[in-house]
Protein backbone atom coordinates (compact mmCIF):
# COMPACT_ATOMS: atom_id res chain seq x y z
CA UNK A 1 0.00 0.00 0.00
CA UNK A 2 1.35 3.44 -0.91
CA UNK A 3 1.59 6.64 1.16
CA UNK A 4 -1.90 7.59 -0.02
CA UNK A 5 -3.34 4.40 1.44
CA UNK A 6 -4.13 2.99 -1.99
CA UNK A 7 -2.06 2.10 -5.02
CA UNK A 8 -2.91 3.53 -8.43
CA UNK A 9 -1.87 2.17 -11.79
CA UNK A 10 0.43 4.65 -13.58
CA UNK A 11 -0.34 3.25 -17.04
CA UNK A 12 -3.74 4.92 -17.39
CA UNK A 13 -4.80 7.64 -19.80
CA UNK A 14 -7.04 9.46 -17.29
CA UNK A 15 -6.53 10.15 -13.61
CA UNK A 16 -10.27 10.13 -12.86
CA UNK A 17 -13.40 9.27 -14.84
CA UNK A 18 -16.66 10.21 -13.10
CA UNK A 19 -20.22 8.99 -13.53
CA UNK A 20 -22.98 11.33 -12.40
CA UNK A 21 -25.88 13.65 -13.10
CA UNK A 22 -25.33 16.16 -15.89
CA UNK A 23 -27.17 19.17 -14.46
CA UNK A 24 -27.37 22.91 -15.03
CA UNK A 25 -27.53 24.83 -11.74
CA UNK A 26 -29.64 27.93 -11.19
CA UNK A 27 -28.37 29.78 -8.11
CA UNK A 28 -30.53 32.21 -6.15
CA UNK A 29 -30.24 33.84 -2.73
CA UNK A 30 -33.32 33.36 -0.53
CA UNK A 31 -34.51 33.83 3.03
CA UNK A 32 -35.16 30.85 5.31
CA UNK A 33 -38.91 31.24 4.98
CA UNK A 34 -38.75 30.36 1.28
CA UNK A 35 -37.49 26.88 2.20
CA UNK A 36 -40.21 26.50 4.82
CA UNK A 37 -42.96 27.69 2.46
CA UNK A 38 -42.02 25.12 -0.18
CA UNK A 39 -41.24 22.27 2.22
CA UNK A 40 -37.57 22.01 1.22
CA UNK A 41 -35.10 20.32 3.64
CA UNK A 42 -32.41 22.84 4.52
CA UNK A 43 -29.00 21.62 3.43
CA UNK A 44 -30.49 18.68 1.55
CA UNK A 45 -31.87 17.90 -1.88
CA UNK A 46 -35.52 17.60 -2.91
CA UNK A 47 -36.48 15.91 -6.18
CA UNK A 48 -39.18 17.82 -8.06
CA UNK A 49 -41.25 16.93 -11.10
CA UNK A 50 -41.07 19.39 -14.04
CA UNK A 51 -44.36 21.11 -13.13
CA UNK A 52 -43.35 21.78 -9.53
CA UNK A 53 -39.90 22.87 -10.68
CA UNK A 54 -41.44 25.43 -13.04
CA UNK A 55 -43.77 26.69 -10.32
CA UNK A 56 -40.89 27.19 -7.87
CA UNK A 57 -38.60 28.71 -10.51
CA UNK A 58 -41.23 31.30 -11.41
CA UNK A 59 -41.30 32.61 -7.82
CA UNK A 60 -37.55 33.29 -7.72
CA UNK A 61 -35.06 35.80 -9.10
CA UNK A 62 -32.07 33.73 -10.30
CA UNK A 63 -28.64 35.26 -9.89
CA UNK A 64 -26.45 32.80 -11.79
CA UNK A 65 -26.96 29.93 -14.23
CA UNK A 66 -24.00 27.57 -14.52
CA UNK A 67 -23.19 23.98 -15.35
CA UNK A 68 -23.18 21.80 -12.25
CA UNK A 69 -23.84 18.25 -11.12
CA UNK A 70 -21.88 16.81 -8.21
CA UNK A 71 -19.50 14.47 -10.05
CA UNK A 72 -19.19 16.94 -12.94
CA UNK A 73 -18.08 19.61 -10.45
CA UNK A 74 -15.48 17.20 -9.10
CA UNK A 75 -13.91 16.49 -12.48
CA UNK A 76 -14.02 20.22 -13.25
CA UNK A 77 -12.00 20.80 -10.09
CA UNK A 78 -9.60 18.02 -11.01
CA UNK A 79 -9.11 19.53 -14.46
CA UNK A 80 -8.37 22.90 -12.83
CA UNK A 81 -5.69 21.18 -10.75
CA UNK A 82 -4.11 19.74 -13.89
CA UNK A 83 -5.47 16.19 -13.70
CA UNK A 84 -6.66 14.30 -16.77
CA UNK A 85 -10.38 13.62 -16.42
CA UNK A 86 -13.46 12.21 -18.12
CA UNK A 87 -17.19 12.32 -17.43
CA UNK A 88 -20.18 10.07 -18.17
CA UNK A 89 -23.64 11.60 -17.80
CA UNK A 90 -26.72 12.30 -19.91
CA UNK A 91 -27.94 15.58 -21.36
CA UNK A 92 -30.59 16.21 -24.01
CA UNK A 93 -29.89 17.90 -27.33
CA UNK A 94 -31.41 21.16 -26.07
CA UNK A 95 -30.13 24.58 -25.03
CA UNK A 96 -29.14 23.57 -21.50
CA UNK A 97 -27.57 20.35 -22.74
CA UNK A 98 -25.46 22.17 -25.28
CA UNK A 99 -24.37 24.67 -22.62
CA UNK A 100 -23.37 21.83 -20.28
CA UNK A 101 -21.35 20.08 -22.99
CA UNK A 102 -19.61 23.30 -23.98
CA UNK A 103 -18.67 24.14 -20.39
CA UNK A 104 -17.28 20.75 -19.42
CA UNK A 105 -15.29 20.20 -22.62
CA UNK A 106 -13.90 23.74 -22.62
CA UNK A 107 -12.20 23.12 -19.28
CA UNK A 108 -10.53 20.01 -20.68
CA UNK A 109 -12.77 17.17 -19.49
CA UNK A 110 -13.30 14.32 -21.97
CA UNK A 111 -17.08 13.86 -22.38
CA UNK A 112 -17.99 11.06 -24.82
CA UNK A 113 -21.64 10.49 -23.79
CA UNK A 114 -23.82 11.40 -26.81
CA UNK A 115 -26.86 13.66 -26.21
CA UNK A 116 -30.31 12.13 -25.95
CA UNK A 117 -32.17 13.08 -29.15
CA UNK A 118 -35.55 13.47 -27.42
CA UNK A 119 -37.58 12.65 -24.36
CA UNK A 120 -36.93 14.40 -21.04
CA UNK A 121 -35.07 17.70 -21.07
CA UNK A 122 -31.59 18.31 -19.65
CA UNK A 123 -31.66 18.26 -15.86
CA UNK A 124 -31.63 21.42 -13.79
CA UNK A 125 -31.20 22.20 -10.14
CA UNK A 126 -32.34 25.24 -8.19
CA UNK A 127 -29.66 26.03 -5.62
CA UNK A 128 -31.24 28.11 -2.86
CA UNK A 129 -28.63 29.95 -0.78
CA UNK A 130 -29.71 31.26 2.62
CA UNK A 131 -27.97 34.14 4.45
CA UNK A 132 -25.78 31.69 6.40
CA UNK A 133 -24.31 30.53 3.03
CA UNK A 134 -25.92 27.08 3.34
CA UNK A 135 -27.25 25.66 0.08
CA UNK A 136 -30.49 23.74 -0.34
CA UNK A 137 -31.20 22.08 -3.66
CA UNK A 138 -34.40 21.41 -5.57
CA UNK A 139 -33.64 19.23 -8.57
CA UNK A 140 -35.38 17.90 -11.65
CA UNK A 141 -32.75 15.51 -13.05
CA UNK A 142 -34.55 15.29 -16.40
CA UNK A 143 -32.84 12.92 -18.80
CA UNK A 144 -29.88 12.56 -16.39
CA UNK A 145 -31.98 10.00 -14.51
CA UNK A 146 -32.08 7.80 -17.64
CA UNK A 147 -28.39 6.95 -17.43
CA UNK A 148 -27.98 3.21 -17.81
CA UNK A 149 -25.54 0.45 -18.62
CA UNK A 150 -25.77 1.25 -22.34
CA UNK A 151 -24.07 4.60 -21.62
CA UNK A 152 -20.95 2.90 -20.26
CA UNK A 153 -17.93 2.54 -22.53
CA UNK A 154 -15.74 -0.20 -21.04
CA UNK A 155 -12.59 1.06 -22.74
CA UNK A 156 -13.13 4.58 -21.44
CA UNK A 157 -13.72 3.42 -17.87
CA UNK A 158 -10.73 1.08 -17.91
CA UNK A 159 -8.51 4.00 -18.93
CA UNK A 160 -9.01 5.63 -15.51
CA UNK A 161 -6.83 5.29 -12.44
CA UNK A 162 -9.96 6.06 -10.39
CA UNK A 163 -13.64 5.69 -11.25
CA UNK A 164 -15.67 8.24 -9.23
CA UNK A 165 -19.36 7.58 -8.61
CA UNK A 166 -21.96 10.13 -7.47
CA UNK A 167 -24.43 8.91 -4.84
CA UNK A 168 -27.31 11.04 -6.12
CA UNK A 169 -27.77 8.49 -8.91
CA UNK A 170 -28.97 5.91 -6.38
CA UNK A 171 -32.44 7.42 -6.74
CA UNK A 172 -32.55 5.95 -10.27
CA UNK A 173 -32.80 2.12 -10.50
CA UNK A 174 -31.18 1.94 -13.94
CA UNK A 175 -28.31 4.15 -12.84
CA UNK A 176 -27.82 2.03 -9.72
CA UNK A 177 -27.31 -1.02 -11.93
CA UNK A 178 -24.97 1.00 -14.13
CA UNK A 179 -22.91 1.89 -11.05
CA UNK A 180 -22.31 -1.74 -10.23
CA UNK A 181 -21.40 -2.54 -13.83
CA UNK A 182 -19.07 0.47 -14.07
CA UNK A 183 -17.36 -0.55 -10.85
CA UNK A 184 -16.82 -4.04 -12.22
CA UNK A 185 -15.35 -2.57 -15.42
CA UNK A 186 -12.96 -0.40 -13.41
CA UNK A 187 -11.81 -3.34 -11.34
CA UNK A 188 -11.29 -5.47 -14.44
CA UNK A 189 -8.96 -2.76 -15.73
CA UNK A 190 -7.02 -2.52 -12.48
CA UNK A 191 -8.57 0.79 -11.45
CA UNK A 192 -9.85 2.02 -8.10
CA UNK A 193 -13.46 2.87 -7.28
CA UNK A 194 -14.43 5.99 -5.31
CA UNK A 195 -17.96 6.75 -4.09
CA UNK A 196 -19.47 9.98 -2.79
CA UNK A 197 -22.56 9.51 -0.61
CA UNK A 198 -23.70 12.95 -1.90
CA UNK A 199 -26.76 13.56 0.32
CA UNK A 200 -27.94 12.36 3.73
CA UNK A 201 -31.57 12.11 2.64
CA UNK A 202 -30.53 10.01 -0.36
CA UNK A 203 -28.59 7.73 2.00
CA UNK A 204 -31.69 7.34 4.18
CA UNK A 205 -33.70 6.25 1.14
CA UNK A 206 -31.13 3.70 -0.07
CA UNK A 207 -29.08 2.71 2.98
CA UNK A 208 -28.95 -1.01 2.21
CA UNK A 209 -27.87 -0.42 -1.40
CA UNK A 210 -25.14 1.99 -0.30
CA UNK A 211 -23.90 -0.50 2.28
CA UNK A 212 -23.79 -3.28 -0.30
CA UNK A 213 -21.91 -1.03 -2.73
CA UNK A 214 -19.43 -0.10 -0.01
CA UNK A 215 -18.79 -3.70 0.93
CA UNK A 216 -18.39 -4.98 -2.61
CA UNK A 217 -16.87 -2.27 -4.75
CA UNK A 218 -15.51 0.83 -2.98
CA UNK A 219 -11.85 1.68 -2.33
CA UNK A 220 -12.32 5.37 -1.44
CA UNK A 221 -15.38 6.83 0.31
CA UNK A 222 -16.37 10.51 0.56
CA UNK A 223 -19.06 11.70 2.98
CA UNK A 224 -19.97 14.54 5.27
CA UNK A 225 -21.03 14.05 8.88
CA UNK A 226 -24.75 13.75 8.23
CA UNK A 227 -24.22 11.27 5.40
CA UNK A 228 -21.85 8.92 7.18
CA UNK A 229 -23.93 8.89 10.37
CA UNK A 230 -27.03 8.10 8.31
CA UNK A 231 -25.22 5.28 6.53
CA UNK A 232 -23.80 3.65 9.65
CA UNK A 233 -26.70 4.63 11.92
CA UNK A 234 -24.48 6.15 14.59
CA UNK A 235 -24.86 9.40 16.54
CA UNK A 236 -21.34 10.83 16.31
CA UNK A 237 -18.51 11.20 13.79
CA UNK A 238 -16.16 9.52 16.27
CA UNK A 239 -18.31 6.39 16.20
CA UNK A 240 -18.28 6.42 12.39
CA UNK A 241 -14.50 6.79 12.35
CA UNK A 242 -14.08 3.85 14.72
CA UNK A 243 -16.33 1.74 12.51
CA UNK A 244 -14.61 2.70 9.25
CA UNK A 245 -11.04 2.27 10.46
CA UNK A 246 -11.71 -1.47 10.65
CA UNK A 247 -12.55 -1.60 6.94
CA UNK A 248 -10.05 -2.09 4.09
CA UNK A 249 -10.73 1.26 2.46
CA UNK A 250 -9.80 4.94 2.52
CA UNK A 251 -12.44 7.35 3.82
CA UNK A 252 -12.51 11.15 3.78
CA UNK A 253 -15.15 12.65 6.07
CA UNK A 254 -15.75 16.38 5.74
CA UNK A 255 -16.79 18.27 8.87
CA UNK A 256 -17.48 21.81 7.62
CA UNK A 257 -15.61 24.51 9.52
CA UNK A 258 -13.86 21.81 11.59
CA UNK A 259 -11.99 20.50 8.55
CA UNK A 260 -11.97 16.80 7.72
CA UNK A 261 -11.04 13.39 9.05
CA UNK A 262 -9.13 11.08 6.71
CA UNK A 263 -8.51 7.44 7.48
CA UNK A 264 -6.94 4.43 5.89
CA UNK A 265 -4.68 1.53 6.81
CA UNK A 266 -5.89 1.74 10.40
CA UNK A 267 -4.61 5.33 10.77
CA UNK A 268 -6.69 8.47 11.33
CA UNK A 269 -5.63 11.97 10.30
CA UNK A 270 -7.37 15.18 11.41
CA UNK A 271 -6.99 17.74 8.59
CA UNK A 272 -7.71 21.40 9.49
CA UNK A 273 -9.73 23.59 7.10
CA UNK A 274 -7.72 25.77 4.77
CA UNK A 275 -7.76 29.41 5.91
CA UNK A 276 -10.16 31.65 4.00
CA UNK A 277 -11.48 35.19 4.24
CA UNK A 278 -15.16 34.30 4.33
CA UNK A 279 -17.91 31.97 3.15
CA UNK A 280 -20.21 33.13 0.35
CA UNK A 281 -21.83 29.90 -0.90
CA UNK A 282 -21.20 26.32 0.22
CA UNK A 283 -22.39 24.86 -3.11
CA UNK A 284 -19.75 22.46 -4.41
CA UNK A 285 -17.70 22.32 -1.21
CA UNK A 286 -17.81 18.52 -0.95
CA UNK A 287 -17.38 18.10 -4.69
CA UNK A 288 -14.23 20.20 -4.74
CA UNK A 289 -12.87 18.56 -1.61
CA UNK A 290 -13.15 15.25 -3.46
CA UNK A 291 -11.39 16.81 -6.46
CA UNK A 292 -8.41 17.91 -4.39
CA UNK A 293 -8.25 14.64 -2.51
CA UNK A 294 -8.33 12.50 -5.66
CA UNK A 295 -5.72 14.74 -7.28
CA UNK A 296 -3.44 13.82 -4.40
CA UNK A 297 -4.36 10.13 -4.54
CA UNK A 298 -3.48 9.84 -8.22
CA UNK A 299 -0.09 11.39 -7.41
CA UNK A 300 0.43 8.94 -4.53
CA UNK A 301 0.64 11.66 -1.86
CA UNK A 302 0.01 10.84 1.79
CA UNK A 303 -3.57 10.74 3.00
CA UNK A 304 -3.05 13.86 5.12
CA UNK A 305 -1.67 15.75 2.10
CA UNK A 306 -4.58 14.55 -0.05
CA UNK A 307 -6.87 16.05 2.60
CA UNK A 308 -4.94 19.33 2.59
CA UNK A 309 -5.39 19.72 -1.17
CA UNK A 310 -9.07 18.86 -0.74
CA UNK A 311 -9.43 21.55 1.91
CA UNK A 312 -7.73 24.10 -0.33
CA UNK A 313 -10.04 23.35 -3.26
CA UNK A 314 -13.13 23.46 -1.01
CA UNK A 315 -12.04 26.78 0.50
CA UNK A 316 -11.74 28.32 -2.95
CA UNK A 317 -15.18 27.27 -4.14
CA UNK A 318 -17.04 28.46 -1.03
CA UNK A 319 -15.43 31.91 -1.32
CA UNK A 320 -17.65 32.83 -4.29
CA UNK A 321 -21.01 32.07 -5.85
CA UNK A 322 -21.18 28.88 -7.93
CA UNK A 323 -20.07 25.25 -7.72
CA UNK A 324 -16.86 25.34 -9.76
CA UNK A 325 -13.47 27.06 -9.31
CA UNK A 326 -13.26 30.74 -10.22
CA UNK A 327 -9.45 30.63 -10.46
CA UNK A 328 -6.87 28.06 -11.55
CA UNK A 329 -6.57 25.58 -8.71
CA UNK A 330 -3.22 24.49 -10.08
CA UNK A 331 -1.86 28.02 -9.62
CA UNK A 332 -3.54 28.32 -6.23
CA UNK A 333 -1.94 25.06 -5.11
CA UNK A 334 1.49 26.29 -6.24
CA UNK A 335 1.04 29.47 -4.22
CA UNK A 336 -0.63 28.11 -1.07
CA UNK A 337 0.88 24.62 -0.76
CA UNK A 338 3.99 24.71 -2.99
CA UNK A 339 5.48 21.56 -1.46
CA UNK A 340 2.46 19.61 -2.79
CA UNK A 341 2.44 21.17 -6.25
CA UNK A 342 4.22 19.72 -9.29
CA UNK A 343 7.41 21.31 -10.51
CA UNK A 344 6.85 24.07 -13.11
CA UNK A 345 6.72 22.86 -16.72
Amino acid sequence: MSASGVTVRPDKRHDVVAVGHAIVDVLVRVQEEVLQRHGLPKGGTALLDPARMDALYNTLEPELETSGGSAANTVAGLASLGSSTGFIGRVCDDQLGRAFRHDITTIGVTYPTPPSPGGAATGRCLVLITPDAERTMAADPGCARDLGEADLDPRFIRQAKVLYLEGYLFDDPGAKAAFRRAAAMAREGGGLVALSLSDGFCVERHRDDFRAMLAEHVDILFANGMEIMALLQVDAIADAVEHLRQRPLVAALTCGAQGSVVLGGGLVHAVPPHPLAGVVDTTGAGDLYAAGFLHGVTRQLSLADCGRIGSLAAAEVISHLGPRPAVSLRHLLSRELPHLAPAPD
